[in-house]
């Protein structure tokens, strides 16, 4: 890759010692293997706004929908600090132009989700959100994020993978210039990627596309992209993909043997029944792709919609 993707990441993902016990919580697939591709910016909301290492713990209280972040102990009450703090470093980051960011999972102040939020009269609420966090996704609504913890989960890992390494070329195709041509040759590159997620937005992609001359460039380029984050964030299944993959299977049919037919053919059946993972029939369409010619599907960014380094599709 000429250029990394720019992400935002809580600083003890990275192995710094800036927990409140003075630790960190390093995370080797983050900085060993996805590093390789992307630049972090790191952020520690607490020792940003001016908190020692180490320092009391903290937590939420309150209303989940609005809650306070107060100390463990002394319940000193440190919200409108860290809004005060947040406010400026939100600014800051814009300037960075981030593809996304990776949170901290349970923390009062990173976490994305289902953090406990305490209060007195009844047991803690597990519908929290960390201060930080919901100010970072309420600024930057259309930006993947994600929790390490989160990531542990392979379905979930591919699909923020996927969609920070969409838009860094839908970035490309921005700074290139919002004409309708670029705007065309992106959509035609993920229009089998787009499927996978959701067959629906895939058609009301290529309708807008289609009547793009009707619209004002900037109107254009927002409503695609809107759209093209609702597919995105739709989990892709088995049954998703082994349409997808039906579809490819058609591109070959006066060119595949009657034995490399029932090869594909039965791969992606061992696919649909759980007992290979996605990279198999994946792979084996790009053979074919090499093999025939086809470059059409050559430039689908289905078949190849981030480096093999990562090591995603490899679940069954």
């Amino acid at each position: 890759m000429e250029e990394k993707i720019k992400l935002g990441i809580s600083a003890c993902l990275l192995g710094e010692r800036v927990r409140y016990d003075g630790g960190h919580k390093l995370d080797r697939f983050l900085t060993e293997t996805l590093g390789r591709f992307v630049e972090y910016v790191p952020v520690c909301p607490e020792v940003e706004c001016g908190l020692p290492v180490p320092r009391e713990s903290m937590r939420l209280v309150g209303d989940p929908r609005n809650p306070r972040l107060v100390t463990a102990r002394t319940n000193e009450d440190f919200t409108e600090r860290m809004q005060s703090w947040g406010s400026g470093k939100l600014a800051e980051l814009e300037a960075e132009n981030l593809s996304g960011f990776i949170f901290k999972s349970k923390s009062p102040s990173s976490g994305m989700e289902r953090i406990k939020v305490y209060n007195k009269k009844v047991a803690p609420s597990p519908r929290g959100v960390g201060i930080w966090a919901r100010m970072f996704m309420e600024r930057f609504p259309l930006l993947p994020v994600e929790e390490e913890g989160r990531l542990h989960d392979p379905e979930l890992r591919e699909n923020f993978i996927e969609r920070i390494f969409v838009l860094k070329r839908w970035r490309e195709i921005i700074r290139a210039g919002k004409t309708l041509g670029s705007l065309v040759r992106f959509h035609t590159r993920h229009k089998l990627l787009i499927m996978s997620h959701s067959v629906e937005l895939y058609r009301r992609l290529g309708k807008l596309v289609a009547e793009g001359k009707k619209y004002d460039p900037e109107k254009l380029f927002l409503d695609y992209f809107e759209l093209l984050n609702k597919a995105l964030v739709l989990k892709t299944t088995v049954k998703k993909n082994v349409n997808v993959l039906q579809h490819l299977q058609g591109y070959f049919k006066q060119h595949l043997s009657a034995d490399e037919k029932q090869e594909l053919l039965e791969v992606i059946r061992a696919y649909a029944a759980g007992r290979l993972p996605l990279i198999v029939p994946v792979t084996l369409i790009n053979h074919f792709v090499r093999r025939y010619g086809q470059s059409y599907l050559r430039e689908q960014y289905y078949l190849n919609p981030h480096p093999l380094e990562l090591k995603l599709r490899t679940h069954v």
